[in-house]
This record gives structure tokens, C-alpha cells and sequence, in this order.
């Protein structure tokens, strides 16, 4: 595959440009280019923070942590988190260390663990690898799915946040045709940083799973749409 040039640093994102990412284990190979979602950002978010306002500071952290949490292979290439204090938990549930992630599967599955029957479960986390469940959700959102902070609560070191998600199902997910809708996410998180090096230790999500998944499942059950490619340059594919 051809190289791609970089784009300049990400106005969004901090540590995915620069001489301190050198070293950096980049999961396919070279930074992703978030140039897309960026747009896709700019042209539906309902909320313009103005510069340096905590609103904008936690937007970007957020941001910068996400694209870490799915774009770095070694834990020790974090800035934005502790990797040795680091947990995550979903609506209450048990709280889960980096390692304990991957062992999940990584990517979407932790962030999408659920209690019901397997029976009922459109989208399945414990069937579900890392690769195949980036695959999926790309696939599904060929232009990203965009990130914003609707609003603070509290800021460091305990912040609290509501934020909304937000793609156009424009490719097929799980069997279930692309319907071209926008698909949203609203919830809240609390993020909790060390107070020395301002590094992320904890972050509790809460929201309900099916906000996503019932907008990706709306579409037509068809054998064309279980056809999932992935891209041919996996480098553009992003998440928010």
C-alpha cells in the first residue's frame, strides 16, 4: 500500500503528530488521518466552543483519548491516560484495567457489553474481535463518527461531561443494509485524572447501547449487506 502524506496536526487531537510520536505503535502501521470526521464534525455539531474555554479542553481531550484508545497498540505509547491506573467502566458495571480491555476484544466490544440473552443481541461483543468489530462499525460509518461535548459539568480533576455521538449509516452493518440516516448517541461520562500528572485513571461511561445499535439495525435484512469490506487503506479509517 502507498504511503499516505500526513495532514497537518490535528486541531482536535493531541499526540497523533510531532517528534514525541516517533516511536509510536501505531495499530495499522502510520497515524490515521481524521481529515473526514473532522468535517463531518464541523458541519453537524451543535456546539462551538470558543478557544481555550474548559468546554473546548475537555472536548479535545476526550478526542485525543479516544483516538489513543483505538489507535495505539502499546499501552506505554498513552499520554493521555495511566496505564498503570487506568480503568473503564460501562453503566455501572465492573470496572476494567487496559489489559483486561483487550481480553475483550478491544475497540467497540468494551464499550458495548451487555446483559442480555445472546439471543437478543444484534451485536454481539463476545463474538466479536478487535478487527472485526472495527471493520464493522467503519463500514457502517464510512464518513467517522463524530464526537462533541454538549456540556461540562465539573472540570479536573473529576470531570463530568454529556456528549453526542453522531455518523450517517451509509454502509451496511451485521446483515442490516445502510438506511443513509443519521444515527445518534447521547451520554454521560465522568473522566477522573491524577492531580500530579494530569494523566486520565478512571472514566465511568453511562448510556444505553441501543440508541446506536436500534439506528444501525433499522435497515433491510439482505445477503448484499452482510458484505462488509474493509477499506483498502485502513489508515483513514477512523472513529470520532
Amino acid at each position: 500500500m502507498a504511503s499516505l502524506p500526513l495532514s497537518s496536526l490535528d486541531k482536535y487531537r493531541s499526540h497523533l503528530n510531532g517528534e514525541e510520536e516517533q516511536n509510536t505503535q501505531w495499530r495499522f502501521g502510520a497515524p490515521p488521518n481524521y481529515d473526514t470526521v473532522n468535517k463531518l464534525f464541523e458541519e453537524g455539531r451543535t456546539k462551538v466552543w470558543p478557544a481555550g474555554s474548559l468546554e473546548e479542553r475537555v472536548q479535545n481531550l476526550v478526542k485525543s483519548w479516544e483516538m489513543e484508545i483505538f489507535h495505539k497498540t502499546s499501552f506505554d505509547d498513552n499520554k493521555t491516560l495511566d496505564p498503570n491506573k487506568y480503568t473503564v467502566s460501562l453503566n455501572g458495571r465492573k470496572a476494567i484495567t487496559l489489559e483486561e480491555k483487550r481480553k475483550l476484544g478491544g475497540g467497540y466490544n468494551s464499550l458495548l457489553q451487555t446483559s442480555l440473552p445472546e439471543k437478543f443481541r444484534c451485536y454481539n461483543p463476545a463474538e466479536e474481535t478487535e478487527d472485526s468489530s472495527h471493520i464493522a462499525f467503519t463500514t457502517a460509518f464510512p464518513r467517522g463518527f463524530a464526537l462533541e461535548v454538549v456540556q461540562v459539568y465539573s472540570g479536573p480533576p473529576v470531570i463530568v461531561y454529556k456528549f453526542r455521538h453522531w455518523g450517517f449509516m451509509e454502509g451496511p452493518f451485521k446483515g442490516h443494509a445502510p438506511t443513509g440516516e443519521m444515527v445518534e448517541l447521547y451520554g454521560m461520562a465522568i473522566f477522573e485524572l491524577d492531580e500530579q500528572s494530569n494523566k486520565i485513571v478512571k472514566i465511568e461511561f453511562f448510556y444505553d447501547r441501543g440508541e446506536l445499535l436500534g439506528g444501525l439495525t433499522k435497515g433491510e435484512a439482505s445477503d448484499d449487506s452482510t458484505k462488509e469490506v474493509p477499506s483498502s487503506c485502513p489508515i483513514l479509517k477512523n472513529t470520532g
